[in-house]
């Protein structure tokens, strides 16, 4: 069982404005009133006949059938707060024995599983305390949470924001209200008509009369004598000091209907001394608001007048919207569960803190990286082009050195020369040439065994005679040996 007034973040902020809508059966009554300083504006109202049930229909479809009323009139206020319908709601009652106030909730849950028979998280509930003869009771108004979050999600479908749940019958007759006081209301709807008793400050009794109203011939027909049957039987179920105590019986609902059961009952019940009020417009500041003349009495138009005024939804049957953190700290938050919780809390927030000094550290070097970024590329452009142009500026001169070094072997005196030298990879040179005797040409050969790096002197090749000889010469130069001086 869910008492949503004990929920925590209960309390909504109220908006200016809002679209108050009454579902009675397949009627939809609905009014957008809007308060400016300490008066209510009436802005629109309509009235519709819904052809799908919110309950049993998918709840796209019922929430387009009411977008496509609420266009047609004109409609485009988001929030809404709803008059669900009496039936829907159960009722028990209980008597407070002498307990501290704090174990009175207790008590009042206890009570409530016990007397819906049902399961305790299956129903959305409100208690109205009230008085009788120095005791103590409570009514406790359930309402099944399977129609609630079916209302939810036709709502939603239809593009609205619901803030507040309630019933119409309450917001036409206000416990707290001094002129409620020991009052019956009773209210003609589409199927049935609603009675509630205000005593003591609270619900005494809250009940849908079904049969009251039936369908004959294509008309709905109002059946008297059913609602003072069910009117007497609710009074003699009230305790003796409260019983006597109900002296007036408020009506609302179409003239026609209220009309006709208000002289029924005056008839039937002139010998209980009860006197029969006809409810066809407010009384000047009944809300604590300025209201415009002359307002047809509705229920959405008191459950919206109200809510803009500030007072509180007396039976509040829509939860409000928890945060996930809440409700996670709600029910891990004690014992081991706890404490684990907090230390895996601790450890996620040292990764986190470690994550983020990473994050800062490579954007703090991004930011360098991008200051030199232009000079790098700069610098590696000319890289490139020193790699692209360096054989060309080559100081070492390799193929000159390796001429010089062969040049210097030879003799000055001309008897060994070199007509054609071919240097091949700078490591292979083939000479040819003449000499004048094998012994110069012998001496030149050794000459250039001895000069630093070359490797290998090899005549391939003589031809001819002295003083002619011509010669072929293989010379091997070593990598690194010869150098220019």
């Amino acid at each position: 069982m869910i008492d949503l007034k004990k929920l925590p973040g209960f309390k909504r902020q109220r908006p200016s404005s809002v679209l108050a809508l009454a579902i009675d059966g397949s009627r939809l009554d609905g009014v957008v009133l809007r308060r400016t300083n300490g008066s209510v504006q009436l802005l629109q109202s309509f009235s519709a006949t819904l052809s799908l049930d919110p309950l049993t229909a998918d709840a796209e479809l019922v929430g387009r059938e009411i977008r496509n009323h609420l266009d047609l009139a004109e409609v485009r206020e988001r929030n809404c707060i709803v008059c669900m319908p009496l039936k829907w709601a159960m009722t028990t009652h209980t008597e407070i024995p002498e307990l501290p106030d704090a174990d009175v909730p207790g008590f009042l849950q206890i009570e409530a599983e016990r007397g819906f028979h049902s399961d305790a998280d299956s129903l959305y509930f409100a208690t109205s305390r009230y008085s009788v003869s120095g005791k103590q009771h409570a009514a406790l108004v359930g309402v099944p949470r399977i129609h609630v979050v079916a209302l939810e999600k036709v709502l939603r479908a239809a593009k609205l924001k619901p803030i507040s749940f309630s019933l119409g019958i309450t917001a036409l007759q206000l416990p707290d209200v001094e002129k409620s006081n020991c009052v019956m209301a009773l209210v003609v709807g589409e199927s049935n008509v609603g009675l509630q008793i205000i005593c003591g400050g609270g619900i005494a009794a809250l009940r849908a009369l079904e049969g009251a109203l039936e369908m004959e011939g294509g008309r709905r027909v109002l059946h008297a004598d059913v609602v003072v049957r069910e009117a007497r039987i609710t009074l003699g179920q009230l305790p003796a000091g409260l019983r006597d105590k109900v002296r007036t019986v408020r009506i609302f609902g179409p003239r026609d209907f209220a009309q006709q059961l208000a002289d029924e009952l005056e008839l039937r019940l002139e010998q209980m001394s009860l006197k029969v009020e006809l409810a066809r417009t407010y009384a000047p500041g009944e809300f604590g608001v300025e209201i415009p003349p002359d307002t047809a009495v509705s229920s959405a138009f008191s459950f919206a007048a109200q809510f803009l005024a500030g007072r509180e939804t007396f039976v509040e049957f829509l939860p409000p919207k928890i945060p996930a953190w809440k409700e996670f700290a709600s029910k891990y938050g004690s014992g081991k569960a706890r404490q684990a919780i907090g230390a895996a809390a601790a450890v996620l927030v040292i990764l986190l803190g470690l994550f983020l000094y990473q994050e800062v550290q490579l954007v703090h070097w991004q930011s360098r990286w991008n200051q030199m970024a232009g000079d790098v590329k700069e610098l590696q452009g000319i890289e490139s082009k020193i790699q692209q142009y360096r054989p060309w500026t080559d100081d070492s001169v390799r193929g000159l050195s390796i001429l010089k070094q062969i040049t210097l072997a030879f003799p000055e005196d001309g008897a060994v020369t070199a007509k054609n030298v071919e240097i091949r990879d700078l490591s292979t040179v083939i000479c040819t040439g003449t000499a004048r005797s094998m012994q110069s040409l012998f001496m030149t050969q050794g000459q250039l065994q001895k000069t630093p790096g070359i490797a290998g002197v090899k005549v391939t090749q003589i031809r001819g005679h002295s003083p002619a000889l011509q010669f072929t010469m293989d010379i091997q130069c070593s990598e690194g040996g010869l150098r220019a001086n």
